[in-house]
C-alpha cells in the first residue's frame, strides 16, 4: 500500500488539531481548591530492575548533581508487593526511583508522576470533579496515603500527601512533565488537568516543529502549561513517532547541554537523539542505566534589542 508523503501526513495533523475547539487559557473550574504545592515536590516515577538501581543513581546523579535519600525496602502499594525505594533530588527535578523484587502490581508502573498535594482527600474530590478517574482508591504507605488518578487520554498520574510536611529547597530549574496525547482526546485532557491544576497555557501552536518528535519534515500541536505542580507539554500527535519519543516522561532544563551530555556520557548514560535546536532550545534525548529515557535541554539565551 502507497505511503502518504510527509507533506500530506503534516497536512493531517495540523486538520486533525485545527477540527477540535480552542481550549481556554485558564480553564480552573469555580469552586475547584487548590491542592498543588510546589513543583519541588514533583517527582518522576522510574522503574528500574534490582541490578540496575545503583547504577542508575550513580548516573542520574553524575549527570545533574544532587543527592539520594538513603535506600529502603518497602510496600509502596496497597497489595503485597516489596522493591527498594529512594528519592533522588536534583537542582533540575526529583525522582521516586523503584526497583522491585517481586512483580509489580498492577496498574503501578503506569504512573508517569507523583504530584504532592495538600490535602489528599480533597484533592481526590476535586481530580473527579475535573474529569479524572480514580483507578487506585486511596492506601497508606509507610510516610502517608497515596492514589493514582488517569486523566482523558490514558495519563496516569500519582497522588500523594506525607504525613509529616516535607521541607525541600526550590529548583534551580522546573523539569517539563511530556505528556503525548492523541488528537481525539487533547481537549478532553487539556480542560481537565488545567481545572485540576490551575494551571494557564503559556503557548500553543499547531505548527510546532517536528523535528521535536523525530519528524522534521512535518508539524504538529503542541501545548505548554504552567501551574503550582510545574511545567507541563502536551504534544499532540497520531501516534506514529519513531523511536525514542513517546518513550520520555520528563525534560530536564540545564544550563549548558553539551557539558551536561558529556558528564551523561562519562557516566555510561547513551545519547540517543543527538542535539537539535528548534524554537529557542537545543535539546537531546538519552537513555539512563535501567533504560530511562528522558529529554535534556537548554534555552537559547535572548538578548534585548536597542
Amino acid at each position: 500500500m502507497k505511503r502518504p508523503s510527509a507533506a500530506v501526513l503534516s497536512l493531517s495533523l495540523i486538520a486533525m488539531a485545527a477540527g477540535v475547539p480552542a481550549v481556554a487559557k485558564n480553564a480552573a473550574k469555580p469552586g475547584l481548591p487548590l491542592v498543588a504545592v510546589a513543583p519541588q515536590y514533583d517527582s518522576t516515577h522510574v522503574y528500574v530492575a534490582p541490578d540496575d538501581v545503583d547504577k542508575f543513581v550513580a548516573s542520574f546523579l553524575a549527570t545533574f548533581g544532587g543527592h539520594s535519600s538513603k535506600q529502603v525496602v518497602a510496600t509502596v502499594t496497597p497489595t503485597p508487593s516489596s522493591t527498594t525505594s529512594q528519592l533522588l533530588q536534583t537542582p533540575v527535578g526529583m525522582v521516586s526511583l523503584f526497583g522491585f523484587k517481586t512483580p509489580v502490581p498492577y496498574p503501578f508502573g503506569a504512573e508517569r508522576n507523583g504530584y504532592l498535594v495538600s490535602d489528599i482527600d480533597v484533592a481526590i474530590k476535586a481530580a473527579r470533579a475535573a474529569g479524572a478517574d480514580v483507578v487506585v482508591s486511596t492506601f497508606p504507605d509507610p510516610i502517608g496515603r497515596d492514589a493514582v488518578v488517569q486523566w482523558p487520554g490514558g495519563i496516569n498520574l500519582q497522588l500523594y500527601w506525607h504525613t509529616t510536611k516535607p521541607n525541600y529547597a526550590a529548583l534551580e530549574t522546573i523539569p517539563e512533565n511530556r505528556v503525548y496525547v492523541s488528537a481525539d482526546r487533547a481537549d478532553a485532557f487539556l480542560r481537565s488537568f488545567l481545572a485540576f491544576s490551575h494551571g494557564k497555557i503559556a503557548s500553543e501552536t499547531t505548527t510546532a516543529p517536528g523535528l521535536e518528535i523525530g519528524r522534521a519534515a512535518e508539524t504538529y500541536r503542541r501545548v505548554r502549561i504552567e501551574s503550582a505542580f510545574g511545567k507541563m507539554v502536551v504534544l499532540v500527535t497520531d501516534g506514529h513517532l519513531p523511536y525514542p519519543f513517546g518513550r520520555e516522561t520528563t525534560g530536564y532544563e540545564v544550563a549548558d547541554l553539551d557539558a551536561t551530555l558529556a558528564k551523561a556520557r562519562a557516566a555510561g548514560v547513551s545519547v540517543l537523539v543527538e542535539p537539535y535546536t528548534v524554537d529557542g532550545r537545543t535539546a537531546a534525548m538519552v537513555q539512563f542505566p535501567g533504560g530511562y529515557v528522558a529529554e535534556i535541554y537548554s534555552a537559547q539565551v535572548r538578548h534585548a534589542g536597542p
